[in-house]
């Protein structure tokens, strides 16, 4: 893992525009886009922003909103072809980005050729032990499988069969041949440690370098990240601590998710994160806009690996509702290209970019060591150190002022304090970062 790093995520079937469903998913010959081509569009505003990374959410053959894969070595036709991503890995690398792939190892669509089989040829399938599957109990096809979570069209994979494992295996080969850097196995939760520990070990012989993220939403982190020997895991607790602490103008909540961010980090890098693919927009989700800075102070100065949720830097909005299609707002395309950014979007955009600066100059963030250092309902400080270096960050969300103490010898780097050098206290309202020169 590089210490520096700072990833764009960014879910193409709906940042493209692509149909909310497959026109013929697993067909061949058939109608293929080639919207994958656009991306290379974005990449030097991606280079401008300071991310060093691209994390493509599913591109692979699918029924629908990709996590219902029937081909994990295919392009969905909706984004283009393997030569499309191809020459998308090369231009990211050209520009020093390295190139993430959302792999689903957990489950396969119905409309998977290996599923198929089973539905045509049932008990006789050579598929049949691939799935959990009851054939002396009836349901809708005849006999009766494990979904994942209540989804009939996403099929749970038997991770006891050796061959999933080799296919799993020969899937990320596949892909790591044509230059990707990083897989994020969905719904690791999921997935026996057992497993995913294994599928690490052959990857990694392959790819020494190579970063696995896992996904877990909900669970007990360190125990599945050291089973499974993942490099980095989700950090929700504290994507949802971040949110609630500013609304609720409650601090201590934060406080507690920070605690638990050092325990953590002595086990997992934390990925860590204020929006994604699956998450109502950060701007829609902060009762007042005022806090935004703040929670982007807290994503880009704690340990882990910082992620930007394509469309946060403008400033977009968009509602997770709990409902089929209910994540359309948030994955829908962006409102302006680039160059189109103006008023409020254009600072935003201004203010990820400064604070992604301030992340990478300083790349012993990555594994500091992480303490609160004041603490109020309406007012916290943290700090993160190394042996040598030291970073301050207080945030104030209280109507009035309120006193900060900054050790002597840092400097203001942004917010409020860039203005206050010697600041004794914060304005009302008001945040600031303070870092050794």
């Amino acid at each position: 893992m590089k210490r520096n790093e700072v990833w764009y995520h960014l879910y193409p079937l709906g940042f493209l525009g692509a149909e909310d469903r497959n026109p013929a998913p697993g067909a061949t010959p058939g109608p293929i886009s080639h919207r994958l081509a656009d991306l290379v569009l974005w990449l030097d505003h991606l280079v401008e922003l300071g991310v060093t990374g691209l994390l493509l959410g599913p591109v692979f053959e699918s029924g629908s909103h990709g996590y219902d894969v029937v081909d994990p070595l295919r392009i969905d036709r909706r984004l283009g072809k393997e030569e499309d991503l191809v020459r998308l890995i090369d231009e990211c690398h050209q520009r020093s980005l390295r190139v993430g792939l959302d792999v689903v190892f957990n489950h396969v669509g119905r409309g998977h050729a290996f599923f198929v089989d089973v539905l045509q040829n049932g008990r006789e399938s050579s598929r049949s032990d691939w799935f959990h599957i009851d054939f002396d109990r009836q349901g809708h096809d005849g006999f009766r499988y494990t979904n994942f979570e209540g989804h009939g069209q996403l099929v749970k994979l038997n991770h006891a069969n050796d061959q999933v494992l080799d296919w799993a295996v020969d899937v990320a080969r596949h892909w790591l041949d044509r230059g990707v850097d990083a897989l994020r196995l969905d719904a690791a939760y999921a997935i026996p440690a057992a497993f995913l520990a294994a599928f690490e070990s052959r990857v990694r012989a392959m790819r020494p370098d190579l970063l696995l993220i896992g996904e877990v939403i909900h669970g007990d982190y360190v125990a599945i990240a050291k089973a499974s020997r993942l490099n980095a895991v989700t950090q929700y607790e504290l994507w949802k601590a971040i949110w609630s602490s500013l609304n609720e103008r409650n601090f201590y909540e934060l406080a507690h998710a920070l605690e638990r961010h050092v325990d953590f980090c002595r086990q997992f890098v934390p990925w860590n994160f204020v929006g994604n693919h699956d998450t109502t927009r950060i701007a829609s989700k902060l009762v007042d806009r005022r806090h935004l800075p703040h929670a982007l102070a807290i994503l880009f100065t704690i340990p882990g690996i910082p992620a930007v949720y394509a469309g946060d830097e403008q400033g977009a909005e968009g509602i997770k509702y709990d409902r089929e299609g209910g994540d359309a707002e948030i994955r829908r395309p962006l409102p302006y290209q680039p160059a189109e950014l103006a008023g409020d979007g254009l600072l935003i955009w201004q203010m990820h970019r400064d604070l992604i600066a301030v992340r990478r100059a300083r790349p012993w963030l990555a594994d500091g060591a992480l303490k609160v250092t004041q603490l109020a309902n309406r007012s916290i400080a943290f700090e993160v150190r190394s042996q040598q270096s030291l970073l301050v960050t207080v945030l104030n969300t209280d109507d009035r002022p309120v006193p900060c103490t900054v050790p002597p010898g840092l400097v203001p780097v942004a917010g409020h304090a860039v203005a206050r050098p010697a600041a004794t206290e914060l304005p009302a309202q008001g945040w600031g970062i303070w870092a050794s020169a």
